[in-house]
């Protein structure tokens, strides 16, 4: 495990401070186990928990392999020094009020940069944190109750939020868990440095991750990487859709949160699944654990129930899975084993006609997984209570499962969590059954799982690194020029077209005017029909600076005296399109630059027709993109109407990104909106630039 291997796996344990938490952290050793050395830290204790004290840490036996620091945040400071100087193998800082406090970040993280000149070399996971749980060596530097037990094999967990790592360590859900580990604000340690370190013990089977922030884009890129040349995969819980959310990430992390979209793209992008709730988590890391990641997310389902069945046929709609139709085969294998009286389908209600019936059920299941391309098969299964029933009835189907022999894995789903009891989980893991439960949880994680199955071959994102200034002016303004940008940033409409047109955009032809007269003269020389547009309004349309199809120069004179701009636009009116796209990069501080492509135009945010990459994009990522936008058929030619021009589409986008990348420490934001796409080309009709300012800059510094 690298520089993280002595803390990560110690066979001696200092404890540092008196207080109860203190104590907790020797209490939990012992109960989970830990047969090496634990020694507690005090200057005027004789003993903690039962332990005998050094008054020091210079006063050791030897130098730790790992400590857990519980006292105040400057004495944290002068602890850790200590241990750096002995050559201590590292430690878990308990306290908090370092950079994830707002007190802190106003002082400029004072407080924390000592902390980490203190450590030098020596690893340390926190401020703000729990530390960890490691329950292949029996190791608890935990100073709190878990609800872990020793394994040989199993997940790791890794969390910014002990608190919500420690009630994951109390589900009762069967998943084996070898590891959890809280980073808190990862002052050194972040999780994708924590993660790659667990990833290379081969008892490790998959990695989960509670995502608060992403400090280290290239960190996770790796973090991915290797992961998959283990043959291992990584699914996230990754927070930050909603205002609250972000607010609280950045008081309680000193992480830069990042947009929602930028986050799902990046993870996307990099191979990590994502889900959105603890329960998705949790299954999705049990299929993992058990049948490693799916082949795809074709499913079978039998149950004896009609209801289930529908139920299962419903839920699947919220999910990227399908049931498929049934095949000859499975149909031939069916009927024999179940009779006349059974309508088959996919989900499948067998009914109880064969309820106990072993090899009638193993028949049954067998033939159900005789599909194309099945991913997973599903048996619905309910158990009753064990307090006030019998399950003697159920394990019949358990025995027909685990006879059936097929190429993809097998899984039981219980509707309700309280419905699969946990030593029957455990039994199924042994069985190498996956014990699922709850319906819409087990459903997304299995999405999720087959999304890993999946082949990725990401291209690094585009980083805009930090700069110590914001780039010089352009040069002075020529004659009739009115500004190169806003004091938020934005580039005059005519120049962004211009510097986007220099990178391959096609745009109309333009003219930029100074005055009502010379706009009327423009538009005689580009040809009516024109397009008038006054320069100087943030949103044109609603100010009423927006004027089409104009067929004289009289008409353009009058429209420019009307709209009283400081400058117009004249262009020539394009025309002929059969969609309005829109295309948009943001520069995301935490995951990099995100291109937005939807629905355009008036279309933007009625329809909410978007799909979100990474910078940058191949030209078969943004095939693949555009052909998921529900405005697709538009594209491709609907009903016999003529189809955009995919090509010109492609080379438009990968002309925005040419000017991203070209001047990635400059650009906050571009969008072109709408990218007219017609037949026989892609007209860039509307576009904005938007440059850093020094705002900009202040906020990517104090994040």
């Amino acid at each position: 495990m690298s520089r993280l291997g002595r803390l990560l796996n110690p066979r001696s344990i200092a404890v540092i401070g008196g207080g109860a938490w203190c104590a907790n952290v020797i209490r939990e050793c012992r109960k989970f186990g830990f047969d090496g050395a634990v020694w507690p830290v005090h200057p005027s204790r004789a003993e903690i928990g039962g332990a005998p004290c050094f008054a020091s840490i210079e006063a050791l036996p030897e130098a730790p392999d790992a400590s857990f620091i519980g006292i105040n945040r400057e004495a944290t400071i002068e602890a850790v020094a200590a241990l750096a100087a002995r050559g201590a193998g590292g430690a878990v800082c308990f306290a908090s009020g370092f950079a994830e406090a707002q007190a802190e970040l106003a002082d400029g993280g004072a407080l924390q940069d000592r902390l980490l000149a203190s450590a030098g070399d020596m690893p340390l996971l926190g401020p703000n944190c729990y530390g960890f749980l490691n329950a292949l060596g029996r190791v608890a530097l935990w100073p709190d109750q878990h609800g872990l037990v020793p394994v040989t094999r199993g997940v790791a967990i890794l969390s910014q939020s002990s608190n919500v790592a420690l009630n994951l360590t109390m589900q009762r859900r069967g998943l084996p868990i070898a590891f959890v580990g809280t980073a808190g604000n990862q002052a050194q340690v972040d999780l994708s440095a924590l993660g790659m370190a667990l990833l290379e013990d081969e008892r490790i089977t998959a990695l989960g991750l509670y995502i608060e922030g992403i400090r280290d884009v290239r960190g996770f890129e790796a973090l991915a990487a290797r992961a998959r040349a283990l043959g291992k995969r990584i699914v996230a819980l990754k927070l930050g859709a909603s205002e609250q959310a972000n607010a609280a990430a950045v008081s309680h992390t000193a992480s830069l949160t990042g947009s929602d979209a930028g986050a799902r793209a990046f993870l996307r992008r990099i191979g990590i699944a994502q889900v959105s709730s603890l329960g998705a988590l949790l299954e999705t890391l049990k299929i993992l654990h058990v049948a490693g990641p799916l082949r795809s997310g074709r499913l079978v389902s039998a149950s004896c129930s009609g209801g289930e069945a529908s139920l299962m046929a419903d839920s699947a709609l919220r999910h990227a899975v399908v049931f498929p139709p049934l095949v000859a085969a499975q149909r031939g294998a069916l009927r024999e084993a179940l009779g006349p009286r059974v309508a088959l389908a996919n989900p499948l209600d067998y009914h109880t006609y064969i309820w106990g019936n072993v090899a009638a059920m193993r028949a049954c299941f067998a033939g159900l997984m005789a599909g194309e391309d099945i991913g997973l098969g599903i048996v619905v299964l309910d158990f009753p209570r064990g307090d006030r029933c019998s399950a003697a009835d159920w394990d019949p189907v358990i025995e027909a499962m685990a006879g059936v022999q097929a190429e993809a894995p097998l899984a039981v789903l219980s509707s309700l969590v309280e419905t699969l009891p946990e030593d029957v989980a455990a039994r199924l893991v042994d069985l190498g059954i996956v014990p699922l439960c709850d319906i819409p949880a087990a459903l997304e994680a299995v999405a999720a799982a087959a999304f890993l199955g999946q082949e990725v071959a990401p291209l690094p994102v585009l980083v805009a690194e930090k700069v110590g200034a914001l780039p010089p002016s352009p040069a002075a303004t020529p004659p009739g020029y009115f500004g190169t940008k806003d004091a938020m940033g934005v580039v005059a409409e005519g120049e962004a077209k211009a510097l986007l047109r220099a990178h391959g955009l096609v745009v109309p032809r333009l003219v930029r005017c100074a005055t009502p007269e010379a706009a009327a003269q423009a538009a005689a020389g580009i040809g009516f029909p024109v397009v008038l547009k006054g320069e100087g309004f943030a949103h044109k349309s609603e100010a009423g600076a927006v004027k089409l199809g104009l067929g004289s120069a009289a008409e353009v004179l009058a429209a420019a005296e009307a709209m009283g701009a400081r400058g117009y636009l004249v262009e020539e009116m394009v025309t002929g399109a059969v969609a309005e796209l829109l295309v948009g990069v943001l520069r995301d501080p935490a995951h990099g630059f995100v291109l937005t492509l939807g629905a355009g135009g008036v279309w933007t945010e009625i329809l909410q027709d978007t799909v979100t990459l990474m910078l940058p994009v191949t030209d078969e990522d943004l095939r693949q993109a555009l052909a998921r936008l529900r405005i697709a058929p538009l594209l491709s030619g609907y009903r016999g109407a003529a189809a955009a021009d995919m090509e010109a589409i492609v080379q438009a986008v990968l002309a925005v990104q040419g000017f991203v990348t070209d001047h990635a420490a400059q650009v906050e934001e571009v969008e072109v909106n709408p990218l007219l796409c017609a037949p026989g080309r892609a007209v860039a009709v509307d576009a904005l630039i938007r440059l850093r300012t020094i705002e900009d800059k202040g906020e990517e510094d104090a994040a």
